[in-house]
């Protein structure tokens, strides 16, 4: 029959590999504990270490009137916007988000470069232009959605 082999773990305390550790980090990890100290000291030059201690104090508070206005119906409505809204920025492709802000910006500066406001000869070229009805098309389909939307 066979007898059974005597096993003692060997018990190790926790502590003491907490300790080894901490005593390597600032060799092993010197160049992001200076970046982190970096970012702190920045952090408590601006200010924002007094904010977010202010924040931390005053969580109870801050909770309570969140709760409070929540309660309301122009909360209850508030967050039901701030969702939609989320939706709406979820579903939109990035790239095409980049370029219609940049063409917002080129518009902006081209309008500022006239004077006087364009005739409507000239208007009604830029409608008929390729990028004009890519742009109407864009602005009638959105309409139209908008349109459908207040059907109830």
């Amino acid at each position: 029959m066979a007898n059974p082999l005597p096993f003692k773990p060997v018990r190790t305390d926790p502590r003491t590999e907490l300790q080894r550790r901490l005593a390597e980090a600032p060799t092993k990890h010197a160049e992001a504990l200076l970046v982190a100290w970096d970012i702190l000291e920045s952090a408590h030059d601006e200010g924002i270490l007094d904010i977010l201690h202010g924040v931390i104090e005053a969580k109870d508070t801050i909770a309570g009137k969140l709760a409070e206005y929540t309660k309301t119906p122009e909360g209850i409505a508030a967050l039901r916007n701030f969702i939609a809204a989320a939706k709406i920025l979820a579903a939109l492709d990035p790239e095409t988000l980049d370029h219609l802000s940049k063409s917002i910006v080129t518009a902006s500066q081209q309008q500022k470069v006239e004077q006087n406001p364009p005739s409507l000869w000239k208007i009604f070229k830029r409608t008929t232009s390729e990028d004009g009805r890519r742009g109407l098309s864009f602005v009638t389909l959105l309409l139209s959605s908008f349109g459908k939307s207040l059907k109830r």
